[in-house]
C-alpha cells in the first residue's frame, strides 16, 4: 500500500508517497516553501498543491511543528498565532477532499523509527528526540506511541523551557562548539532520563547527522543512537501514523 506523508515544517512543506510495507520512499520529494504569513488558510492551500502534484486519492498523513491533540493544534509554536485552537485534520481534509491524519512531527519521526529504524522490535520505552529550532519528543511503548510527550518544555533555570537552552538553535545563537553544546544537551537527556527512565533514546533532526562530533559528551546510561532515516523520517513517520489509523 501507499500512502502520501507530509512533512510540514516552518521554512517548508514537502511531501512524497512511501511504501508502507518497507517504509520506503517510492517518489521524490516534493517540497514548496511555507508560505510567510504561517496562517493556516495559506499553508492548507499548499498541502493541497502537494496532494495534487502527486494526483493522489487516498490517506494522507501529515507531521505538524505544534503540539497536537485529537488533531487539534494546541499552541501555535512557531507557526502565526492564529493556528491556536483548529483543527489541523478537518482543516487539510477540507482543502485535500481526503481524510487526513495529523500528528506532531516529533511523534512522526518517532512513528519512522519504530516502524522502520533503529527503533524497530525494541521493546519497552523508547523516546524519540529531535533536535532542531527546539527539542521534540515522542514516546513509544512496546511500539505504541504516547501522546503529547514535551520533554522540551521543562523549564530550567532561568530559561522558561530547556530547549531554549539545549536545542541546535541555542548552539546557533550561543556560537557554541559540539563539546560545550553537547554538555548542555547530556543535561538535558539526564532530566529525560530521571524523569521518564526511557529503555532507548533515538535522536533525530538534522543536528543528529553530526553525532559523531558530540557523541563522548553524552554519558547517560541509558542508550542514545541516531536514526537513520534523518531528513526523511518526517514523511515515513507521517504516513505510518495515518497506515496505523
Amino acid at each position: 500500500m501507499e500512502i502520501l506523508g507530509i512533512d510540514v515544517g516552518g521554512s517548508g512543506i514537502k511531501g512524497a508517497l512511501v511504501n508502507m510495507e518497507t517504509g520506503e520512499m517510492i517518489s521524490e520529494r516534493f517540497r514548496i516553501p511555507t508560505p510567510k504569513s504561517r496562517k493556516p488558510k495559506a499553508m492548507a492551500k499548499v498541502v493541497a498543491e502537494i496532494v495534487d502534484h502527486f494526483n493522489y486519492k487516498g490517506p494522507i498523513g501529515c507531521g505538524f511543528p505544534t503540539v497536537i491533540k485529537k488533531g487539534v493544534c494546541k499552541t501555535p509554536g512557531n507557526l502565526h498565532k492564529s493556528w491556536k485552537g483548529i483543527k489541523v485534520d478537518e482543516l487539510f481534509s477540507e482543502a485535500t477532499g481526503l481524510p487526513v491524519t495529523v500528528v506532531n512531527d516529533a511523534d512522526a519521526a518517532g512513528y519512522a523509527a519504530v516502524n522502520y529504524g533503529v527503533g524497530k522490535n525494541k521493546e519497552g520505552l523508547v523516546v524519540m528526540i529531535t533536535i532542531g529550532t527546539g527539542l521534540g519528543s515522542g514516546a513509544f511503548l512496546n511500539g505504541k506511541l504516547i501522546p503529547n510527550f514535551e520533554l522540551g518544555q521543562i523549564p530550567y533555570k532561568k530559561y522558561n523551557k530547556i530547549e531554549l537552552w539545549a536545542a541546535a538553535s541555542a548552539k546557533e545563537k550561543d556560537d557554541l562548539s559540539y563539546k560545550k553544546w553537547g554538555k548542555r544537551f547530556n543535561t538535558f537527556l539526564e532530566y529525560v532520563d530521571l524523569i521518564i527512565s526511557p529503555d532507548l533514546i533515538i535522536l533525530g533532526g538534522g543536528t543528529s547527522k553530526h553525532w559523531d562530533e558530540f557523541k563522548e559528551y553524552i554519558t547517560i546510561s541509558t542508550p542514545v543512537i541516531p536514526s537513520l532515516l534523518q531528513n526523511h523520517a518526517g514523511i515515513i513517520g507521517a504516513a505510518a501514523a495515518a497506515y496505523e489509523k
